[in-house]
């Protein structure tokens, strides 16, 4: 199935919630509310003629100040068994941050909602393992945000030197071949 075909499909059962959707260089972006994006994914995985079996991708977007929603939260889907892909976006403000998880439906989206909660601060309603992925537990603020200083916070974060002494005690195992 053609992508805008597959845009038409969410579009017809859908309609209340698509707020867009743009082709570029044939591939399709459908963007959505947030509230029922559980209920849409669940769609586009268990309708035998579309089949979204694969969740490629997860992330967040930050257009601060340039649109009214602050956040997107970005999904990449392909169907492995149909060969199709679409890429849906749902915005997400920065005063409730919130979508549903998408865990139930695609188990690997753990991580990468993980990333986007440590990166952007998104928080991922449902997903029963949200911490930090990259950054150190204590870590303040979320560094992908466009408002988070460029040079990091002011403060010397505490695991620092802990890090340090720990690269020192490794560098007497390195391999001079």
């Amino acid at each position: 199935m053609k992508p805008l075909e597959i845009a038409d499909k969410i579009k017809e059962k859908f309609q209340d919630e698509v707020l867009d959707v743009k082709e570029f260089r044939e591939q399709v972006a459908v963007t959505l509310k947030k509230d029922r994006i559980l209920e849409i994914c669940r769609y586009l995985h268990d309708d035998a003629a579309l089949c979204f079996d694969y969740l490629i991708d997860v992330c967040g977007v930050d257009y601060a100040g340039k649109k009214e929603k602050r956040f997107e939260v970005v999904y990449h889907l392909y169907s492995i068994k149909r060969c199709h892909a679409i890429r849906l976006k749902a915005e997400v403000p920065e005063t409730n941050s919130e979508i549903d998880s998408v865990t139930v439906l695609w188990a690997g989206a753990n991580w990468h909602e993980r990333e986007c909660y440590d990166m952007f601060g998104i928080i991922f309603k449902g997903n029963q393992d949200l911490r930090r992925v990259l950054m150190p537990e204590d870590w303040e603020g979320h560094p992908l945000r466009k408002d988070y200083p460029v040079k990091g916070p002011e403060k010397e974060w505490p695991g620092f030197q802990a890090v340090l002494d720990r690269a020192k005690r490794f560098k007497e195992f390195e391999w001079h071949g």
